[in-house]
């Protein structure tokens, strides 16, 4: 990445910097994104991933939880929820140029990402990102408040990433992965919180030449929408999908009258 510019403030414990090339228009580079479930990813960052395919970088997406209770259909059972949305992300991620051999999955159950065994869950994730080395980290954003409290895997999701994060640059953390794997320290550069609270969003990325494949994609996680989250069905009634597109079309966030995906950005953490 090139050098930044030295203008620097805090924000929510994160020094931020003015960066002289912006997401979107890297070219070449590795960018590693965590996400709680397999869709979070696409619904929040689906556009900007797609620009960030279209670039040639090399892209991976870590998926925390398996989704595999997500449904009101009496009929399901987590071990088919679970296969039906790792075959909808592999497909939903590919429309938008990410090869589903690039998606990793973490194996947690859905709701039940803060009783994972601890330091465990912070462990596997810092291990990924020593292996990975991304030039830059895309993960959840702990988000708005009510979401704080309501979205367990969220807010887990973001606060385990962070952590790992940190304690991958310190070859402390974790000795074994150095000494037994040869995984060696690594610092992200720069980071890159999707689903942000309005107050806190510092950096939009328009996704208008990438909207409605972004629709598209988020279109085939089927079973994440209704009628198919109370009655399973694996398609759609052309209707259903009319609907569902609108919806989309009408909550992704504008900016100056453009698609927009919003972040949080930052450069390193607070050490003391």
């Amino acid at each position: 990445m090139k050098v930044f510019a030295i203008i620097m403030l805090t924000l929510a414990g994160a020094v931020v910097q003015k960066q002289d090339t912006r997401l979107e228009n890297i070219h070449g580079k590795t960018v590693l994104v965590f996400t709680p479930h397999p869709d979070d990813d696409v619904f929040g960052a689906g556009g900007t991933i797609a620009l960030l395919n279209r670039n040639l970088n090399k892209i991976y997406i870590v998926i925390y939880t398996n989704d595999d209770k997500g449904s009101y259909d009496p009929k399901m059972t987590s071990q088919e929820l679970a296969r039906i949305r790792k075959a909808e992300e592999e497909v939903s991620e590919g429309l938008l140029g990410t090869p589903k051999e690039n998606i990793i999955w973490m194996g947690y159950d859905d709701g039940m990402l803060e009783y994972a065994p601890q330091p465990k869950l912070v462990e596997e994730a810092t291990a990924i990102i020593r292996r990975i080395r991304p030039d830059v980290l895309l993960s959840v954003d702990p988000g708005e408040w009510y979401e704080r409290w309501h979205k367990t895997d969220h807010r887990m999701a973001a606060f385990n990433t962070i952590d790992a994060v940190r304690a991958a640059e310190f070859w402390l953390y974790f000795p074994n992965q150095r000494l037994q794997q040869g995984l060696q320290p690594y610092r992200v550069p720069e980071t890159y919180f999707f689903y942000p609270s309005p107050q806190e969003a510092n950096y939009y990325v328009n996704i208008d030449a990438v909207a409605e494949l972004k629709f598209d994609a988020a279109a085939r996680q089927v079973s994440q929408f209704e009628p198919a989250v109370s009655q399973y069905r694996s398609d759609w009634e052309p209707a259903d999908l009319a609907k569902a597109k609108a919806d989309m079309r009408r909550q992704q966030p504008r900016k100056d009258g453009h698609y927009v995906e919003a972040f949080r950005y930052a450069t390193s953490f607070v050490q003391y």
